[in-house]
């Protein structure tokens, strides 16, 4: 069944397709099979073969044979390509650029992003992002946090705020912000995030 366009870039024809996009494009080094795909994005094989066809026939993606195998990349020679990362560095790139940055810090247990920026990835329509709210949770160095979350901004061009909260207080729901930011949720780092891309899904 086809999703109803994306609430992060609705330019889209469907929320699989611009995810199908946004994890190629925004990763052009790598190769994904079409089993990748659907367990990575948890989309069903028939809906990623489905837009990976179109999306192949129409020169953004290109594709290859290994055995029994398809695997899919990028096509950077597609004079949308560059256009159309850029679009999709400024929507879905948070997932990717954050998860990059916050990934070498010490006593990092788990990366979230909440607010208006997760509420969109979940589905929920309305104005355009202006920042990107991540919460670290673990014991990591703060100075740390706060270097990387600037990478990250500069990267996406847009603000990214981070706040840090311990294991404890993140399992506690004792903070009026851990429990806004456990509402939003989608998961950068640790955790489970096919299991926050599935209540999105489920949500819309």
């Amino acid at each position: 069944m086809r999703t109803p366009a994306p609430a992060l870039l609705p330019i889209f024809r469907s929320e699989n397709q611009a995810r199908i996009l946004a994890r190629l494009l925004l990763r052009p080094q790598e190769e994904a099979t079409l089993s990748e795909l659907s367990r990575d994005l948890d989309i069903s094989v028939a809906a990623v073969h489905a837009e990976v066809e179109r999306l192949v026939s129409s020169s953004l993606l290109e594709d290859r044979r290994v055995g029994r195998n398809r695997l899919v990349r990028a096509n950077l020679s597609s004079r949308a390509a560059r256009a159309l990362t850029e679009l999709l560095t400024l929507s879905y790139g948070p997932q990717t650029v954050i998860a990059e940055e916050f990934s070498g810090l010490a006593g990092t247990d788990q990366v979230v992003a909440y607010g208006s920026w997760a509420r969109r990835y979940r589905g929920e329509t309305g104005q355009e992002p202006a920042d990107v709210d991540v919460m670290v949770i673990g014991s990591p160095n703060r100075d740390e946090v706060y270097e990387a979350a600037e990478r990250a901004e500069r990267r996406l061009g847009i603000p990214v705020n981070p706040t840090v909260r311990s294991r404890s207080a993140w399992e506690n729901d004792g903070d009026a912000l851990v429990l806004t930011a456990k509402r939003d949720a989608v998961a950068l780092l640790g955790g489970d995030e096919r299991t926050s891309v599935s209540s999105r899904q489920d949500d819309a």
